[in-house]
């Protein structure tokens, strides 16, 4: 058996079973994927896939066991790998972040700057994506640290840890007849055309719990996953913008010369959690650490690690 092998089974699993599309991740032939797998499961003595035909069906109760022995082996490879290349390059490399769009555009920036200042062989690596991207980019090993505020909580494959709290934000145009309201409240906004994140993103959910709970039906006039794209449509009056605090910053810089008023809404929406997620069992390199630190003051090398090894939850930050 051979580590060949090893990858074509965990590419057919993580690819629905569809040895074509295997292949193609794999850069080879679809043939060679299926006559590698045949080998492996002649050499154990067992069937990893249940077939129809040439056609892969299912994966067998024995095949989830070779599956998860697959995912160790490979995933102690890659640990193999870091490890080398963090005693032979003298902390260079490439530092590969999944995140979503708001995170990259607002958050990241100064951290990567410090990062690069401190690590100056350090190539970053930005990948944008929803939630449920970022974290299958941590899963494949595509990225070695992700940030986001949804979904990354709900995988067993990962660990992820508290990164900062935010809450969400009102705005208006300038002139808005909400401007001049001292408390607004859901029943104020839920009649306004509004302008927010599409649900998949930057604590929407948290928005369309807020109105449900209050069994009230918002009127969703347009849906983005860009914060710039959000304050945009409210400059041209199609509605009142919900957008996350920290892609605002620039519109309450310019307080009375902005064309924008910005209203916090914490009380309607509640507080949200962005958090930083790592694959479960990697290595992480020194500068993997140093900018989980530069993330959030609440981050330390010795939490992180700790929590790599399952000894640390959300209680002890």
């Amino acid at each position: 058996m051979n580590l060949h092998q090893f990858r074509f089974v965990q590419e057919a699993a993580r690819r629905n079973l569809n040895l074509t599309e295997a292949a193609k991740a794999l850069h080879t032939s679809q043939p060679g994927v299926s006559k590698a797998i045949i080998e492996l499961e002649e050499e154990l003595g067992v069937e990893i896939f249940a077939r129809h035909g040439k056609r892969l069906k299912r994966i067998t109760e024995p095949g989830q066991q070779v599956l998860q022995s697959i995912e160790l082996i490979l995933r102690e490879v890659g640990n193999l790998k870091r490890i080398g290349e963090q005693y032979s390059a003298e902390d260079s490399g490439t530092l590969s972040i999944a995140t979503t769009h708001t995170q990259a555009r607002y958050v990241l920036p100064e951290p990567v700057a410090k990062l690069r200042h401190a690590y100056p062989k350090v190539n970053v690596s930005l990948h944008q994506g929803s939630p449920e991207q970022v974290a299958k980019m941590l899963m494949d090993e595509v990225a070695e640290i992700g940030v986001a505020t949804e979904s990354l909580a709900g995988y067993s494959e990962l660990v992820t840890l508290p990164c900062y709290e935010w809450q969400h934000v009102l705005v208006l145009p300038v002139g808005h007849a909400l401007c001049q309201k001292e408390h607004l409240t859901l029943e104020d906004i839920a009649h306004e055309p509004l302008i927010t994140y599409h649900p998949a993103y930057t604590g929407r959910t948290k928005i369309d719990q807020a109105f449900a709970t209050r069994k009230l039906s918002p009127r969703i006039a347009l849906e983005a996953i860009d914060s710039d794209v959000i304050k945009t449509y409210v400059r041209l009056g199609l509605g009142v913008g919900i957008a996350a605090e920290m892609s605002v910053l620039d519109v309450v810089a310019d307080g009375a010369k902005s064309d924008l008023v910005v209203r916090k809404a914490g009380h309607l929406f509640g507080q949200n959690v962005t958090r930083v997620a790592f694959k479960r069992g990697a290595y992480l390199r020194n500068f993997v650490y140093k900018f989980a630190e530069l993330l959030s003051d609440r981050l330390s090398r010795d939490l992180v690690a700790r929590a790599m090894t399952g000894g640390v939850n959300d209680f002890d930050l």
